[in-house]
This record gives C-alpha cells, sequence and structure tokens, in this order.
C-alpha cells in the first residue's frame, strides 16, 4: 500500500519530519505548503517533492493526497485538521494541538472518526525514553514510589552577544504569554505518561529570568501519579552556560532498586557498571522518525497511534492544569 503525503509547513522544524518520512518505505511526498514560497520551494528541492504550493486548501484539492503533515503554527491546526477532515484525508499535527484543552475537544469532537488524527508529540519516541518506559514496566526498580525531572537549556537567554537558540530559530515564541510548559515540558510530560501512567498536579510555581520573555522560562512542579508515586519538575531554559536544547535528567526511586536517566546514558544503580549510552543527536531525528513510523503503521494496519488525538488530550490537560495551579490565566 503506497501512501501519498502532503506537507503543511515548510519552517525549521519541517526538515526533521520530512527525515523521517523519506525514511518510509512506499510513501510518496506529493507536495509541500508554504505562506513563503521560497521556503517551500528550497524544502521541495531538497527533499524530491514536486509540487510546491502557497494555500494548503489548494494543495489538498489538487494533490487529494491519503494523509496531510500539518507541520504550521499553533493557531492554524484546528483550522488545517478539520480542512482535511472534510476531504477525507487523515492528519498527523504538530503539537500542541492547540491552542487550549478546550479548542481541542472542540476539534476532535468535531472530526469524530471521520479520518485518523495522531498528534506528532515525539518525546516518548526517543529511544532514551522508550528504553526507560520499557524498564519501568519490567519491573526493574520494583513498585515507584518517587520521580524527579530536571530540564536546563540556555534556549531563552545565554551569555551577553549570544542570540538563544530558540530565539533565533523560533523567535516568535518570544510573545508566548505561556511558554516554557506549553512549548517545552508539554513533550517531558508526554514522556513521563507514557513512563509513569497518569498524573494530577499538586502545585506549580513558575518564573522568569528573561525578561525580554513574554511567558515564563522556569517552572517548578509537583505531581501525584495514580499509582501513588510522587513526580517533581524541575525546569529552566534560560540557564546560561547549559546547551541550546534542553538537558534532562531523570531520577526513577522504586521499592527495589533506582534508574537515573543523566543527558546521555541511563544507570541502575545496583548494576553500576552496566551503562546504557545514547547518541542524542542520533536521538533527536529518531524520535521524529519514529512518530511518523507509528503514524504510518496505523494507517496501514489499523493499529491505534501511540499519540493519537485522544490520548494527546490528556498531555494538554496536564499542561493546562500546571498554569491552573500557578494561577495563570488560560
Amino acid at each position: 500500500m503506497t501512501l501519498t503525503v502532503a506537507i503543511a509547513g515548510a519552517g525549521a522544524i519541517s526538515e526533521f519530519h520530512l527525515k523521517g518520512w523519506k525514511a518510509q518505505q512506499d510513501v510518496t511526498l506529493a507536495a509541500i505548503c508554504d505562506p513563503d514560497p521560497a521556503r517551500a520551494r528550497a524544502k521541495a528541492e531538497e527533499f524530491g517533492i514536486p509540487a510546491v504550493y502557497a494555500d494548503t486548501e489548494e494543495m489538498l484539492e489538487a494533490v487529494k493526497p491519503d494523509a496531510v503533515d500539518i507541520i504550521t503554527p499553533v493557531g492554524s491546526h484546528a483550522p488545517l485538521v478539520k480542512m482535511a477532515a472534510d476531504r477525507g484525508i487523515h492528519v498527523m499535527c504538530q503539537k500542541p494541538m492547540t491552542p487550549t484543552v478546550a479548542e481541542a475537544e472542540a476539534l476532535i469532537a468535531e472530526v469524530g472518526d471521520r479520518v485518523r488524527f495522531m498528534v506528532h508529540e515525539n518525546y516518548r519516541f526517543r529511544p532514551h525514553y522508550a528504553e526507560l518506559a520499557r524498564r519501568v514496566a519490567e519491573g526493574q526498580v520494583g513498585p515507584l514510589r518517587h520521580a524527579r525531572l530536571t530540564v536546563r537549556s540556555s534556549s531563552m537567554f545565554d551569555y551577553p552577544g549570544k542570540v538563544p537558540f530558540l530565539l533565533g530559530r523560533q523567535p516568535y515564541l518570544k510573545e508566548f504569554k505561556r511558554l516554557l510548559v506549553f512549548e517545552v515540558l508539554i513533550h517531558h510530560l508526554d514522556a513521563l505518561r507514557s513512563i509513569l501512567g497518569e498524573m494530577q498536579v499538586m502545585s506549580a510555581t513558575l518564573d522568569r529570568i528573561n525578561p525580554d520573555l513574554a511567558g515564563e522560562d522556569v517552572a517548578l512542579v509537583t505531581l501525584r501519579a495514580e499509582s501513588g508515586a510522587l513526580v517533581q519538575i524541575d525546569a529552566n531554559i534560560s540557564a546560561p552556560g547549559y546547551p541550546p536544547l534542553p538537558t534532562d535528567r531523570l531520577e526513577l526511586l522504586g521499592e527495589a532498586d533506582t534508574i537515573v536517566y543523566d543527558r546521555d546514558r541511563i544507570t541502575r544503580l545496583s548494576e553500576p557498571d552496566n551503562v546504557s549510552l545514547h547518541d542524542l543527536q542520533a536521538n533527536y531525528q529518531a524520535c521524529f522518525t519514529g512518530a511518523v513510523t507509528s503514524f504510518v503503521e496505523g494507517l496501514r494496519t489499523g493499529a491505534p497511534f501511540p499519540t493519537d488525538r485522544l490520548d494527546n488530550l490528556r498531555t494538554l490537560r496536564l499542561m493546562e492544569s500546571i498554569y491552573t495551579a500557578a494561577g495563570v490565566a488560560i
């Protein structure tokens, strides 16, 4: 079964989506669309895509693809998803699904079961997080009692004279009134759900280090998993001296053992010499490819998507509940 796919959006992150699509068998990338024709043409030439459009509706009408990958700003997601669903075109849509939970619930209700609908939330596809989920499921730490996630980067604030990485790549983030949790930690929340199960927010404190930002760049969050485990998140993406992309440390403390993931290695403390090493640069692309592969396999076999729109709605609710706990209006 050969799938014909159209791409909506040719921004910075589209490169990683497109590499994921090129890794698939029996998939034809038929067209790409972007309001900036030069940007769309550049991606079309790089990835061998035959048709370029400036308007998504025109592209969908002309190409009639089996599926569309929506890689556009969050405010455009709902209209484009509905546009595809109205034409019977299956959808993979970049995270966050919509700006708010209410909008996501309305979108899911309107689309219904007319088409398959997956959110491209890819952290759970990162090989290191997938390994952690497997090892916890295998019972390697026993009943989990405590988890602590630390996230650090200089994404939003750096040494004088240096442009922070994310502000250089996505300058519009400067205006986001909800920033760290909405744009970055939403990934980690989904990964934690895949490892720990469902959670409830107990408390949240947000702060801002970079005064030029509209939203938060620091978060301290306490959650409780349905299993009873206490979960803590300590995140700062305006930490000078740290790498431009977030570096993570996750401690999983159980009744039988402890597993620590720290940047590029996973260690079970009862076996300190048995270290699982990860190539983070390779893992970065691997999570995009993994998400695309999951979508393709789901379309072909009917298998549920790990980040189906209903599952992702739970991540959105968790993200939004952090803002509510911190007293931030939605």
